[in-house]
């Protein structure tokens, strides 16, 4: 299955990585079989098929001096490379590249937690320090600081950031790459540049101030291929001393209208500040058994009928809202009070459910206890610690006893309002259900990571051992973004087997921005060596017969 970099012979690939063995060593450059096959994509849905993205090589450098001289080289020799943190973005493209044949630059040597001030409430970190690294440092240095993390905890902290990925505890973090302050990059011709603050010599506020003088670069870096970051400083969540919350529990299905008109109230006003989860007991929970039938009702023409809501829902209620609070007891209590008085102004029928005060530090004991996925208010995320629960999503059960070999995320971007997460379900389960394919929802729910949209995500299960399993989930994922884009929904992050076809959508202007992103690629990469085709963005050489 080897492989060689476009436009390079196999000499000229040899040179390649004898000069990159000079620079790392030779045991830090990988080109087995074996070895390369760590850096495959685990949730491809071209597994062994001709589409499928491969690397060339890898190499492992352990300084941001030897990404600096491996960028020389790539320049020099015109090799495509591909930085990658920790490689776990599993669902949007693990570690391959979205080229073929190109050099994965594997940053997981890198993993220093250099500066933590509990005072300032930040770290300054490299690439390849992961949540689970983050958290036991904090532990182990009795600081009284948490992360926000996303699910799975051993993705790199400055790698989720990069990509927008998010979390679950108060709204000022769960955002990680708006948490994010600073950042060390080396660009494409290998020169080395600190953002923000950091660009005064000796600056004291480097992660304090994201913003420094002049322009903002720094989103240049996320989902991009401008430069490759070897540090960045993230901010962190001094610890809360209790966490109150409970259940609002509400039995029609337009109930979800006056539920959102009091929820964005008390999360924008900073009154409700962990990340709400609503779930839906009548279309089930991610991983459960799939019911066609509920996905057929709300994709009706027009929309679910009441007497068609009702037969589904029978005696169920339709919606439930998790609220979190923060802060000192009597606080965090008074909070989740004032939010069942504002839910009943508007749904006096609705119930109150599963209320609960959590003394912190928890106990070691409460802890142990602690759930490692299911979308309850002891969730291990809610209290800022990391683990791998959600990978029990995929697991053999009783519902799937024949479980799927992975799965890419459709992400879109929607209203955060009743009447946008109504018609979002509608346009979507009319979608999954003319075309057959089982997704990780019976019907999508709203996500409440950031405060002002919903991302409405849910997986779409692939084999490796059933191509046309896969090609019938890619089929829908398109034709899924196809129709966002005709409702005003894009999506925030995806997998390079979309990245192209997102982009595509992104048509303002006659493609506008990724014009804008085009110019800035041929400026800064003229030789087209960093990422290429990263979210869309390819270099001059290859742009057209990538149309």
């Amino acid at each position: 299955m080897a492989i060689l970099p476009p436009g390079l012979t196999g000499q000229q690939f040899e040179e390649a990585l004898k000069r990159f063995r000079a620079i790392v060593g030779a045991d830090w450059v990988f080109t087995s079989e074996d070895d390369l096959a760590t850096y495959r994509d685990s949730y491809s849905p071209f597994w062994d098929e001709p589409e499928e993205r491969l690397a060339a090589a890898a190499v492992a450098p352990d300084s941001t001096e030897q990404v600096q001289a491996l960028v020389r080289v790539a320049n020099d020799l015109k090799v495509p490379i591909y930085p990658i943190s920790t490689g776990k973005n599993l669902g949007y493209g693990g570690a391959a590249p979205n080229l073929s044949g190109s050099v994965i630059v594997d940053l997981k040597r890198m993993n220093r937690v250099i500066e933590v001030d509990s005072t300032r409430c930040f770290a300054l970190v490299e690439p390849g320090v992961s949540y689970f690294d983050l958290y036991s440092h904090l532990k182990d240095k009795g600081l009284d600081l948490w992360i926000d993390c996303p699910e799975p905890g051993w993705g790199s902290v400055i790698g989720n950031a990069l990509d927008r990925g998010v979390g679950y505890t108060s709204q000022n973090y769960r955002d990680h790459f708006g948490a994010h302050c600073g950042m060390e990059v080396v660009l494409a011709n290998g020169e080395l540049m600190r953002t923000g603050m950091g660009a005064l010599p000796g600056a004291a506020t480097w992660q304090d101030y994201k913003y420094g003088f002049g322009p903002y670069v720094d989103g240049l870096f996320s989902q991009g291929n401008f430069g490759i970051v070897t540090k960045m400083g993230i901010h962190l969540m001094p610890r809360p001393q209790a966490m109150s919350a409970g259940v609002i529990e509400a039995k029609n299905y337009a109930d979800i209208i006056p539920l959102l008109e009091v929820l964005n109230r008390l999360e924008m006003s900073g009154l409700c500040d962990g990340m709400p989860q609503i779930t839906s007991p009548v279309t089930g929970t991610l991983g459960a058994k799939p019911d066609l039938e509920i996905t057929r009702v709300l994709g009706m023409q027009g929309g679910p009928t009441p007497d068609e809501l009702a037969r589904i829902a029978g005696d169920r209620p339709f919606w439930n809202v998790r609220v979190l609070s923060y802060g000192p007891p009597v606080i965090a209590k008074a909070k989740w009070e004032h939010a069942k008085e504002e839910f009943r102004k508007k749904l006096p029928e609705c119930r109150f459910i599963e209320e609960v005060t959590y003394d912190i530090p928890l106990t070691p004991e409460q802890e142990e206890a602690l759930e490692p996925y299911r979308l309850d208010l002891d969730r291990k995320v809610n209290f800022g610690i990391p683990n791998l629960g959600i990978f029990a999503m995929g697991a053999r059960s009783p519902a799937f006893p024949a479980p799927s070999d992975g799965h890419l995320w459709f992400s879109a971007v929607i209203p955060r309002s009743g009447e946008g997460v109504m018609k979002a379900q509608n346009v979507f389960c009319k979608a999954i259900a003319e075309m057959g394919v089982y997704v990780g929802f019976n019907a999508p729910v709203p996500l409440g990571y950031t405060p002002h949209t919903f991302i409405m995500i849910f997986p779409i299960f692939i084999s490796k051992t059933n191509a046309e399993m896969s090609r019938k989930g890619l089929m829908l994922l398109k034709h899924l973004i196809m129709i966002a884009a005709e409702n005003g929904w894009g999506e925030y992050r995806a997998a390079p087997a979309l990245q192209d076809f997102i982009l595509d959508r992104y048509s303002f202007n006659d493609h506008a921005y990724r014009r804008f992103c085009e110019q800035l690629k041929d400026a800064v990469d003229p030789n087209g060596i960093l990422a290429a085709g990263r979210y869309g963005i390819w270099p001059k050489h290859i742009r057209d017969e990538r149309k």
